[in-house]
């Protein structure tokens, strides 16, 4: 899976150069243009938060909303630039995805943890179109799919909801949500700002000579493994500093009759530790085209 998302990357970074290269003297200054988009979009998450322990999981109810802006800038006639700012929340939870009757699932159900996660994003990518346009931008074509790469920053806060309460004498309130990070619940001072390479494609529509409408779904590959605050093992319960720590690093486990108990055994498996979470947008975006300036020529 990671050699074919690095390949793709790879052939996307290859194609653009090669046409950007191809077209640009073609393309005269007059013909490129800018335009402002806004996007509605739904999010999800890949993790350790899921219903199985793989990539390609996701629990479609724990989609969330997503908005964003953007401004793009059409350089050749296949190739464009855009920037993009977002902001969204991701969420999982073990007692809702996790089948207790799946012998793979079972761990996660018992582990029974949860989170919520705000994220904003800075993006840069390049986008590829499938279909040139030569012309200006009231010839554009009416269709036209494209593919897009790039890279971006993103801020997020993973936080927590308190389940048990003082059943299993913790000292915490039920219902309390916790801000996770600071609790260091493996021990690891994670970053909450991170760096992220988004992919993806879409398909977009001429509505009139200055509005475009589409779909797109985007990829984002993560370098942390903390986007849900689960990662790799349970730690000694003398280093949780915090009643919250306690109960979120010790792990309060739902027994078969609904019931919690304290699960600690350092070593014990937490997380699956051997991959990097992602995130998947997929939405609706409008673009207004600004009309570009055309300078008449100066007789004497």
């Amino acid at each position: 899976m990671k050699q074919f998302f690095t390949h793709i990357l790879a052939l996307l970074l290859v194609v653009s150069l090669v046409a950007s290269e191809a077209n640009a003297q073609q393309f005269s200054k007059r013909k490129q243009y800018n335009s402002v988009g806004v996007s509605l979009n739904a999010m999800n998450y890949f993790g350790d938060i899921v219903p199985k322990a793989s990539i390609p999981s996701l629990r479609f109810a724990a989609t969330r909303p997503n908005i964003g802006v953007n401004i793009t800038h059409r350089f050749a006639p296949r190739i464009s630039a855009r920037v993009a700012l977002a902001y969204g929340q991701i969420t999982g939870d073990d007692e809702k995805a996790a089948d207790k009757t799946d012998p793979d699932a079972r761990f996660r159900y018992h582990r029974n943890m949860n989170f919520r996660n705000n994220i904003f994003e800075v993006s840069a990518v390049g986008i590829f179109d499938l279909i040139a346009n030569r012309n200006n931008y009231i010839k554009r074509p009416d269709f036209v799919p494209y593919v897009f790469a790039g890279v971006a920053v993103f801020h997020h806060n993973p936080r927590g909801e308190v389940r048990g309460g003082d059943i299993a004498g913790t000292g915490v309130t039920q219902g309390a949500i916790v801000n996770l990070q600071p609790l260091r619940t493996e021990g690891v001072d994670y970053a909450l700002t991170n760096i992220s390479i988004p992919f993806g494609g879409g398909v977009r529509y001429k509505l009139n000579k200055s509005f475009d409408i589409g779909l797109e779904i985007g990829w984002r590959k993560t370098f942390t493994d903390y986007l849900d605050d689960v990662s790799g093992v349970y730690i000694d319960q003398a280093k949780l500093g915090s009643a919250e720590a306690r109960y979120f690093g010790r792990g309060i486990t739902r027994t078969d009759d609904g019931t919690f108990i304290n699960f600690n055994v350092p070593g014990e498996m937490r997380g699956k530790g051997n991959e990097k979470d992602w995130y998947i947008v997929t939405g609706l975006n409008v673009n207004y085209i600004l009309a570009p300036r055309v300078k008449s020529p100066k007789f004497r």
